[in-house]
């Protein structure tokens, strides 16, 4: 999904093993007062993660007045959903070079004014490609800093690292609502793109001077260890949680880049077609703030998967079949999306078994998922250029959805438990 809070909840290693002892250890953590230093930190980090995907999902209201004005194809206007995308995978292991160079706050802080910077510039280019070469700047940016709050959360809230994660990830899809509710808004009365955007990117210099103003400088300790991970590329749990997480990802892309699209050729306008995007969104942070409380009480992690997939595989069919019932059809598919988000960030705790290796999982999970993710915009675009509407794109979404219920499958009990360990980078085979 959502490319939303990365790897916050990577800060232990749960195994089967430990995990009631973790469980107790979390529940008298959350019983005891927060102290200021963290409180503050929550909230800069909170602020600071709101700026992480309103470029992003502002494109798929715009994307109407920007390909009539641009005169894109449905295809190169499906660049603007995956570049950043891509950028999300490919750039994460900058985040700590970044962090190395500068220290958290200063780095972080570059790249928030990156990312205001680039939307700018984006909201002024007068071309197509000058718009898709500040797009690819502006993902650079979001790429880089994807990686810096995991490493914030384990140095600023040691204690309360599933808190963090939990704020970081409400703040990116508070965000990412935001952004889908504003965008065709702030365009209003004339539908001008450069305006909405401009004006997001110029928000951005709030949660940037408040991130500024709470987070004290780096002080020794501060900054977490920038070695970069050893990534267990022969393991083959790794990489079916990888596919889990593509796959999942290019269904949500998918539907951020051309729901709305998909509604304005069914007639409705631009403005109720966006709203379908923010239900999405809107239901996405409702579960991602929700499923983590009962995960661990309710059936096994797989169970857990094939109810939220089966939700998912639902919705778009629902979408397709039964389009007047669309603001549901987006809640279901919101609620089931965020859902699968939350449990695929844990399944790392789940199969590693120190934070090192939990982190390595992670990062190979995050670079093959987002990388499978950034085709889904250009894909189901072209998809909807050879046919002439996008019902056909949707299909393409529900064998998605199918391959995903598949791969939730080899997801069992068993597998969980041997888990990947650090000899999968060497080894053939976990």
């Amino acid at each position: 999904m959502m490319g939303f809070g990365r790897a916050g909840l990577l800060s232990h290693a749960i195994d089967p093993a430990v995990l009631d002892r973790v469980s107790v250890r979390s529940i008298r953590q959350g019983g005891s007062q927060l102290p200021r230093s963290a409180a503050t930190a929550l909230v800069a980090l909170f602020l600071a993660s709101l700026v992480l995907r309103p470029q992003l999902l502002a494109i798929g209201p715009l994307l109407p007045a920007m390909r009539d004005d641009l005169d894109l194809s449905h295809g190169v206007a499906g660049l603007l959903g995956t570049i950043p995308v891509l950028c999300m995978g490919l750039f994460a292991p900058f985040g700590p070079r970044v962090v190395a160079r500068l220290g958290v706050r200063a780095g972080l802080a570059a790249c928030l004014a990156a990312i205001g910077l680039f939307g700018l510039a984006r909201s002024f280019a007068p071309d197509a490609v000058l718009v898709l070469a500040a797009t690819l700047g502006l993902g650079i940016a979001v790429g880089s800093a994807g990686a810096i709050p995991a490493g914030f959360v384990k140095v600023r809230i040691p204690a309360r690292p599933a808190l963090g994660t939990a704020v970081y990830a409400a703040g990116i899809v508070g965000g990412a609502v935001l952004g889908a509710a504003v965008a065709v808004p702030l365009a209003a009365p004339d539908g001008d793109w450069r305006r909405s955007l401009a004006l997001i990117s110029l928000a951005t210099l709030v949660p940037l001077a408040a991130w500024l103003i709470l987070i004290e400088p780096d002080r020794a300790g501060h900054s977490p260890d920038p070695g970069p991970p050893h990534l267990p590329w022969r393991s083959s749990t790794g990489w079916l949680l990888a596919v889990v997480f593509g796959l999942q990802s290019m269904i949500y892309y998918g539907l951020v880049a051309w729901l709305p699209n998909a509604f304005v050729e069914r007639g409705w306008s631009d403005a109720s077609a966006g709203e379908l995007a923010a239900l999405l969104s809107v239901a996405s942070l409702a579960a991602i703030l929700g499923v983590p409380l009962v995960a661990d009480r309710l059936g096994t992690r797989r169970a857990q998967l094939l109810v939220v997939s089966a939700g998912v595989l639902a919705g778009l069919l629902g979408v397709i079949l039964v389009p007047d019932l669309a603001p549901a059809w987006a809640v279901i598919l919101g609620a089931s999306l965020g859902a699968i988000f939350s449990l695929v960030l844990v399944l790392p705790v789940d199969v590693a078994d120190s934070g090192g290796d939990v982190g390595a999982v992670a990062a190979l999970m995050l670079l093959g998922g987002y990388t499978m993710a950034s085709t889904s915009p250009v894909v189901l675009g072209v998809v909807r250029d050879v046919t002439g509407s996008f019902v056909a794109s949707l299909w393409t979404m529900v064998l998605l959805a199918i391959g995903l219920l598949v791969s939730c499958l080899w997801l069992s009990p068993r597998r969980l438990r041997r888990g990947v360990s650090r000899m999968a980078v060497l080894a053939p085979s976990d």
